[in-house]
């Protein structure tokens, strides 16, 4: 793995070279990290996304699904260096695959543009990664998560097909159905994102599973949509993931064989303030 880590200290200055990036006081890393966010009319939530944001970021990836209401255009004000692609096809796991496809950094974060998410979180992610991890899962219902927007239906359909996931592919997870997920770029190669809708997020849990990738869950916390109304519909989406979970053959056998290598690693204790 590509990772470097140094130690940050508040009496050392940083190497001549610029080589590492400082991602908090006790951490710096060499691997450029993209964040890519997938937007159709955020125009109002952006601020509150951006906000957020560290500043050691390598490159934000906007992806706009055909916005009409600004939102490449209050983008670019709020992060000049912005990379804008446009999405031509639909569904998240369409833009989502748009904006991999664009990023440049060895490490990528994916962000929901609806406000919901804190980028305080992603020293986190990177943390995990950058120590051993090859994907960053985040969950809301891992100790230190949480969430302020699931409905009791939501809640229960998360839980049951979590379990579903886990005693299939003899994974671990707390969470199966949330965005807030970092990964390093090769593991693109192993895991073929091939569909379009919100079922891309199971699929992906799946599929790093079943590759045998090292899985670290990250603490969580969800918040509210902060304007607009979310494409979530929690019936028709619910079967979409379960449609993937029976699609999707299982290789636990396979799993098992392999020594040493733990589908979950664990989960981080406690989270970036």
């Amino acid at each position: 793995m590509s990772s470097v880590l140094q130690p940050a200290t508040a009496d050392q200055d940083p190497p001549a070279t610029g080589t590492y990036r400082p991602v908090s006081s006790h951490l710096a890393i060499a691997p450029p990290v993209s964040v890519v966010i997938p937007a159709m009319n955020e125009a109002e939530n952006l601020p509150y996304v951006f906000k957020t944001l560290p500043d050691w970021i390598h490159e934000v990836v906007l992806v706009d699904g055909n916005s009409t209401d600004g939102t490449v255009e209050v983008a670019r004000e709020l992060w000049p260096d912005v990379k804008v692609v446009e999405q031509r096809g639909k569904g998240k796991g369409d833009a989502l695959n748009t904006g991999f496809q664009a990023c440049t950094g060895d490490i990528i974060v994916m962000v929901d543009a609806d406000g919901s998410a804190d980028g305080n979180e992603i020293v986190s992610y990177v943390s995990a990664l950058v120590s051993g991890a090859d994907f960053a899962k985040g969950s809301r219902f891992a100790n230190g998560g949480g969430t302020d927007d699931m409905t009791f239906v939501r809640r229960l359909g998360n839980r049951i097909l979590c379990g579903a996931v886990n005693r299939k592919f003899g994974a671990r997870y707390t969470d199966l159905c949330y965005g807030y997920n970092a990964f390093w770029r090769h593991c693109l190669d192993k895991i073929d994102l091939d569909c379009t809708g919100f079922e891309v997020e199971t699929l992906m849990n799946i599929r790093v599973v079943k590759a045998g990738l090292r899985v670290q869950e990250i603490p969580s916390h969800e918040y509210l949509r902060i304007h607009g109304t979310s494409n979530l519909r929690a019936v028709r989406d619910g079967f979409r993931v379960l449609g993937v979970i029976l699609g999707e053959r299982s290789n636990r056998r396979a799993l098992r064989r392999r020594p040493h290598r733990s589908p979950l690693l664990g989960t981080v204790r406690g989270k970036a303030s």
